[in-house]
This record gives structure tokens, C-alpha cells and sequence, in this order.
């Protein structure tokens, strides 16, 4: 388990801690930092709980104790702190040693354990909600810089299929958010952002919450900094050998979420998927050509 997988823990169970137990886990979940390095005593005061409050919820959520809870929160930190250039020392030195064969082998055993974790039955119900809320919307606004923009822009490619409500918000000649200003309650905004998380990303999630946009985010961590202003927070792990993050799993979410809101339109949905492949194939979009036979010798 690490510090992600612990998040994700506390939230799918705070609602149903009683009294202190449930302030200490939302104190956990929303100060990651204090968890790393305070003494648990200091950060049961800023909790406002009993000290032995803390050591009850790390063995109500499966550890031996509250120091388990901070070693998880610290190597976090750590490799946070690594930076990219530190984590790329680290693989340079493995792969020296190891080879590439044996980096490339993990780092695919990695992917594929955390895309088949998507299907864990409460990580398919969050996908489900979020499709549902998406498919009833009047608009979904998507978002993504840097690592997330090929996501958002996938899940947005993809949704185009289904009409025109899906909206890819654009940073090209600094229009960047002004189509929120068409925004309205009920609509989606959908964000991709993941550690190390682009402020930008974070700010926007926070104009559309505030504009009362429902906010559906995927991310890297029940602790993201988007997840409080988020109603859906789809948790993709990104953890790597490499020195660079994982966004398949990102991508495996985004192409989960996407085939559920076509799931949630019905007729409507395989009409306009039918409207969009026409129009494709009038314009030879695609390339159909079949393969020519081998020519005599």
C-alpha cells in the first residue's frame, strides 16, 4: 500500500467514522504535509482528537499503527521532493545495472496492474456516477495541461462522437477558460491532473465549482487538490519505474468513462455515432484500401 492507495482508503470510508475517528481522517486526508512531519501528538491537536485517536484509525484502516501512516506520507514526500531529474538518476543507475529489457517489463507489469485495478467495483461506481452526470449534461467542459491535456483531449475526441455538447477548453491564443463564461450550473467540467499537479489545472477546477459546474476529475490520489471541489474523483495510479509518471491508466479511465456516457444515451448515442461515422466516410477521413495482392515472380 502507499500513500495514494491509503487516501483512497480513507475516503471511500470517512463518511461512516463516528466523532473523532472521522475528524482525525479528514485531518489525515486534507494535510498529506503535517502527516509526514509532525508528531502524531501535535497533529492530534490540530486534529482537535485524543492522541490515541490517530492510532485507532491507522488500525481501523489496516495498519499496525500510526507511524505506518506517516512512513507512507514521508516516502511520499521523498519522491515528491525527487523531482523528475532525481527519479531519472535512479532509473539511469537501475537500467545500468538490471538492463532494459527488465525496465521495460516492469514498467508494463506496472501499467497493466494499475489499469486492471480500474475494475475494483468501487472504482467502476465512480466511473458509472460520473457517466451518468455527464450524460445528462447540457455541456462538458474539458480540461488538462501538460500531462492531462492529451487525456482531456481524448476523452473529449471521443465524446464529439455523441453530438456537440463536449467542449475541449483550449490555452491557444490565451483564450484559455473563456468558454466557461457560457457555463452554467448542471454543466460538466471535467479536469486531468496528476502529481505533480499543474496550478493552473487546480484553479480552473476551482472557478468551475465556484460557477457551480460539476466537477469530474481524474487524478492521481484521493488527496489531489482537486478532489475537494470534485463530486467524482477518478483515482488512476501513476507510479513507475520510469522517471516520468504513468498516464495510461489516465488514458484507460478516460476511454472507460467515455464508453459509459455512450452507454447512458441510448439511441440518441448510436444515432449520432452513426451521423459522425457518415459523415467520416464522405469526407475519406480514414484509409480503407485493401492490400494488394503479391504480384507474380
Amino acid at each position: 500500500m502507499d500513500r495514494n492507495d491509503f487516501a483512497e482508503r480513507i475516503t471511500q470510508s470517512v463518511d461512516g467514522l463516528p466523532g473523532q475517528l472521522g475528524a482525525a481522517a479528514r485531518y489525515v486526508l486534507d494535510n498529506p504535509g503535517d502527516v509526514a512531519l509532525l508528531s502524531m501528538r501535535e497533529q492530534a491537536r490540530r486534529a482537535g482528537v485524543r492522541p490515541w485517536t490517530m492510532t485507532r484509525l491507522a488500525k481501523r484502516l489496516g495498519l499496525d499503527g500510526y507511524d505506518n501512516v506517516r512512513q507512507l506520507h514521508g516516502e511520499a514526500l521523498k519522491e515528491q521532493a525527487l523531482g523528475f531529474s532525481g527519479r531519472a538518476s535512479a532509473q539511469l543507475a537501475r537500467q545500468k545495472q538490471e538492463g532494459g529489457g527488465a525496465l521495460g517489463a516492469e514498467m508494463a507489469g506496472t501499467m497493466a496492474a494499475q489499469i486492471a485495478a480500474m475494475a475494483a467495483p468501487a472504482r467502476i461506481e465512480v466511473l458509472a456516477g460520473a457517466a451518468r452526470d455527464m450524460a445528462a449534461a447540457r455541456r462538458i467542459y474539458c480540461f488538462g495541461l501538460r500531462s492531462g491535456r492529451p487525456v482531456a483531449s481524448h476523452l473529449a475526441y471521443v465524446l464529439s462522437f455523441l453530438g456537440d455538447k463536449t467542449v475541449l477548453l483550449d490555452g491557444d491564443g490565451g483564450a484559455g477558460l473563456d468558454a466557461l463564461r457560457f457555463a452554467g450550473a448542471g454543466d460538466i467540467f471535467f479536469v486531468a491532473t496528476v502529481s505533480p499537479y499543474t496550478r493552473a489545472s487546480v484553479e480552473a477546477a476551482r472557478f468551475a465549482a465556484d460557477k457551480g459546474l460539476v466537477v469530474v476529475a481524474i487524478t492521481d490520489s484521493a488527496a489531489s487538490p482537486v478532489a475537494p471541489v470534485a463530486r467524482h474523483v477518478i483515482v488512476a495510479a501513476t507510479e513507475s519505474p520510469s522517471f516520468f509518471h504513468a498516464m495510461a491508466p489516465a488514458f484507460a479511465a478516460a476511454e472507460i468513462l467515455a464508453a459509459l456516457v455512450a452507454g447512458e444515451g441510448g439511441e440518441s448515442a448510436l444515432e449520432a455515432i452513426a451521423r459522425a461515422e457518415e459523415h467520416l466516410a464522405e469526407r475519406k477521413v480514414h484509409l480503407h484500401e485493401r492490400p494488394q495482392p503479391p504480384e507474380p515472380r
